[in-house]
Parts: structure tokens; sequence; C-alpha cells
């Protein structure tokens, strides 16, 4: 069977995910590990034989279409996150990378390992392979020749053994935190200015009852008390209408209100009082439909142009995007695959359909040209050398160039006539199936070395010391995010996955708390994370000697 697989690359693909898959779906002491199980049985798999390894291109295709998805959709969210909090991220970043770089250096030198031992230690606890080639290069400028094969496979051993408990000990030690601190992640979100729109929506049919509120017009109260909400039908001397701006209103009137249960509680006791009469049960003189954005003439259009109700007498009174529903604004974004609550009369429905594109097959399959142009030009990125200190070259590689591309053109929208976003769901089945190749990938590939190097010589204690820096890195920052600067877990669990540039990490994340923010805490710490760590495996190597 053993041979088969070796054989057989897909199948053993497939086997490995079969087998984490399903194991992730197990909830123990109320936790799942959801598709990052896939990680721990490819390393299962592969420690029962050195060649049950999956292909390399299999490992990065994986990683590839993982972080160009992840950039897509957390673009808007990661240019709105930039600024102080954004400085504040990346400062806490870089004094956690450096108090893991001092906390190896202390280690190195209290059990006397050598010095490129201790810096693929380092490259493996922080899980960054491009760390552990820019040691390898350094140690490659200034070993003799006649040791420096032997001096080359150091920072290999030491990377090898504290990879994969880089991955589990931050998995660890997530759980540990959520648990201990009682975290409501969808709570939570709500504090996050990029995410307060994601609430329960309700309607609610209010009374003008208060003089003072038929003084001024909608558009002049909504702008003054800064409401969140979308006014749809007025009930007036028993005709029902939809509400326009400049309507002023009169007591006794009656309106249909879409909003958060605490933005209603607002206008109610601006404008009068709620009432039982529910008027979006009547459809008598307006009708409403929902309806997929699939057109992508429309995609990336701010609402506001599309002039729906000048031209059709329609209001947009709520978004659905995924699992989650926005009041929609004039300046919202349309997505593909948006969802959205059209209110106009019967005969208008079908015009403004054909506007929307309402069509689920073709949010079933994706701009194919717009996708490969998207990723050609993060991987040509990713390709294009930076000069560092020292006479190193830095590449942002596979992960870093579409990952920035993508956080590009995800805040871009569409360029022209190209449309660089993915339908909501597209995006999700992509981003796992990237997700599942790359965890399956490194999992046979580490497997038989991890064990291997594990029992060999010293291999014990440089995996006890990988745990301690990884998790000491991992609790601190978690401790000082969330308690010192109240920064949201489920941001910061991103951020932690950031710190370890890994994508096994953030996949768990996002299981954890069933929601973006760890994209947007990946994706503002990432490029930071990455680079510091190069430089700092190399001051470490130089600081050791």
């Amino acid at each position: 069977m053993i041979q088969i697989l070796i054989d057989n690359s897909l199948l053993l693909l497939f086997v490995v995910a079969a087998i984490g898959y399903p194991l992730g779906q197990i909830r123990l002491f109320g936790i799942k590990l959801g598709v990052a199980a896939v990680l721990f049985a490819g390393l299962a798999v592969g420690a029962l034989n050195p060649n049950l390894q999956l292909p390399e291109i299999i490992y990065t295709l994986g990683l590839v279409l993982f972080v160009y998805t992840v950039g897509l959709s957390s673009g808007p969210g990661f240019f709105a996150s930039l600024g102080r909090q954004g400085l504040r991220d990346n400062l806490l970043i870089l004094g956690m990378i450096l108090f893991a770089a001092v906390l190896t250096f202390v280690i190195a030198r209290l059990l006397g390992l050598e010095p490129p031992v201790a810096a693929g230690m380092y490259a493996g606890s922080l899980t960054n392979t491009p760390a552990l080639a820019a040691a390898v290069e350094f140690v490659r400028g200034y070993a003799p020749e006649a040791t420096r094969e032997q001096l080359l496979t150091q920072p290999v051993v030491g990377y090898s053994i504290t990879y994969p408990m880089g991955v589990v000990s931050v998995i660890i030690a997530i759980v540990l935190a959520q648990r201990l601190w009682r975290v409501d992640y969808i709570t939570e979100a709500q504090s996050v200015p990029e995410f307060a729109m994601h609430r329960h929506l309700q309607t609610r049919t209010i009374e003008v009852t208060r003089r003072k509120a038929t003084k001024k017009t909608i558009s002049e109260l909504s702008n003054e008390q800064n409401w969140d909400v979308v006014f749809a039908r007025v009930k007036r001397d028993d005709r029902v209408g939809l509400v326009g701006g400049d309507l002023r209103l009169q007591t006794g009137d009656r309106l249909s209100v879409v909003g958060a249960p605490d933005e209603l509680d607002r206008v109610t006791g601006m404008l009068g009082r709620s009432c039982e009469e529910r008027l979006d049960f009547d459809r008598s003189v307006l009708d409403y439909r929902r309806m997929f954005v699939s057109n992508p003439k429309v995609v990336g259009r701010k609402l506001k142009d599309l002039n729906l109700k000048g031209r059709f007498g329609a209001v947009v009174t709520r978004i659905r995007r995924g699992d989650f529903e926005l009041v929609p604004r004039g300046d919202t974004l349309l997505e593909l695959g948006d969802s959205v609550r059209v209110l106009t009369q019967h005969q208008q429905l079908d015009r403004v359909r054909s506007i929307l594109g309402d069509s689920y097959r073709a949010l079933s399959e994706i701009d194919i040209l717009s996708f490969s142009l998207g990723l050609a030009i993060g991987l040509i990125v990713g390709l294009i050398p930076v000069p560092l200190p020292g006479g190193v070259v830095f590449r942002l590689g596979l992960a870093g160039g579409p990952l920035v591309v993508a956080l590009v053109l995800g805040r871009l929208g569409r360029t022209g006539p190209i449309v660089w976003g993915l339908p909501y769901g597209a995006s999700l089945t992509i981003r796992q199936l990237g997700l599942v190749f790359f965890l399956a990938g490194i999992g046979t590939r580490s497997g038989y070395s991890f064990i291997t190097t594990l029992t060999q010589g010293n291999g014990f204690i440089i995996f006890l010391a990988g745990i301690v820096i990884t998790t000491l890195t991992a609790i601190g920052m978690l401790w000082i995010g969330y308690k010192l600067l109240k920064i949201p877990l489920g941001l910061l669990v991103g951020m932690l996955s950031g710190l370890q540039t890994q994508p096994a990490v953030l996949g768990f994340s996002l299981e954890q708390t069933r929601n973006e923010l760890p994209n947007i805490g990946y994706a503002t710490v990432y490029p930071l994370a990455m680079i510091s760590k190069i430089l700092i495996a190399q001051l470490l190597l130089l600081l050791l000697l």
C-alpha cells in the first residue's frame, strides 16, 4: 500500500485529505481543528516512509491559491486598517519577532548549540522558510570550504525539528486563550469598524408622534443623527409609497425602517414610537425580491451610481454578503454574489433584475482571465529581487507576491472592464482547496525528517527548545495584544498567523472565528513579518558566531 501511494501522488494527496478533514470535524473539549487537521494527517503519513512526499508543485499551487484568495477578500479591510492602528499592529509584531530572537540567543548559549542550528531553530519556531534560506546563504558565505557542507545541513536540522511544533504550539496557544478569556468572536467583531456593519438586521414600523421630527427632511435627520438605517416605505392617509430623502414627515406617518436593533431604537426615540402594523408585509403596491449581483458591469460600482431609485423607483433595503447582512449606503460597493433585497413596484422588478443579473449559474463560474492574470502578476512581483544589507537578495516569493498584489486588486475591485473579485462562494471553495493542498504538502514533506531528526543526537533538546520559543512568543503576543492593547482576539489570532507567516494557523483561526477578521490581521502584518524574520535570522547568526 505504501508503494502504491509513493507511485501515485494524486492518490496520496486525496488519501491524506480524506483522513485529515473528517478528523478535523471531531470536537474535543469544545474545540475542533477543522481543515488544519490535514496537516497532522500529512505528518503521520509522511513519517511512514521518506518517499511518501507530495510533489512540490502541489504544495506551491495550494499556497498560491490560498494566499491570493485571502488577499482579494481582505483588500478593502486591509487598507482601511492602515494608519495608526496598522502602525500599532506592526510594532507589536516586530517586538515579538525580536523577543523570539533574544529567546533563541539565550537558549542557544545555555545549551551550547551551534550557531547555524540555532538560526534554523529560530526559522522553524517561527515557521519561515525564507528565513531559513537566508541563514543557509549566510553560512555559505563564511564557512570554510572543508566544513561547508556539514555546516550547511545544520540550519536545516534545526528548522525541520522545530517547524511542525511551530504550527502546533501556536494552535494550542490560540485554543487556551479563547477558552481562558471566553471570547465570543461574533460579538467582538462588532467592535471593529470594518465589521460593525455585519449585524442582524430587522424591519420595524415606526409611527411619527414627535413634532420636532417634522421640521426637517429624512436626509437632514439621517445626516444630523448619523443613523445607519434604510427608510423603505411610508404610509400616509392610507397610501403607501417609497421614502425619499426629501420627504418631510408629518405626525401620524408610519415608516418601515430596516437596521440593527440598537439603531432602530435610536430612530424610534427620535421619531415617535414603534407600532405593531407591519408595512413590510403589505405587497399590494410595493413588492420586494431577493436578487443576486451577477452582472460584472455593476460589480465594484457604488450603489448610488446605479441610480435605481431615479430609474426604476427602487430601493435596496438589505445586502446579504456571505453569512452577514449589511445596511446599504450610497457608497456601498457591490460585489459578485451579493444578495440584495430590492423594493419597488411589481412591474419594475424584472427591469432591476436585468441590471443586477440575478443569475445563480453565473455566480458558480469564475472569470478565468482576471483570476489567471491577477495570479500571474502576483507571481511576477514575487520574483522581483530586492537587495538588502549584507549582500542578501530578498524576494516576496510565492506567498508574498500573490498576497500583496491580491490586496491591491481586492481594494481596486475593478480596472476598466476587468473585475478582480471572485464570487463569495467560489472564493471560499478555492481558498479551502488551496489550503488542503498546502497542508497535505507540508505535512507529507516534513513527517519523516521530523521523526528521524527528533530521535537522533540532541534532536529532542532542540525540539523542546523550539516549543519554548514558539509558545512563549505566541502567548506573550496574545496577552499583550488582548489584555494591554485591547485588540479583538479575532483580529489578534490573524496577526499571530501573520507573525508566523503560516497559512495553516490562519486556516485554523478562520475555523474558530467564522468571520474575516483573521484575514485582516494576517494581511496587515505579513509583509513586515516576512522581511524582519529574514534579516533577524542573519543578525542572530552574526551575534552567535
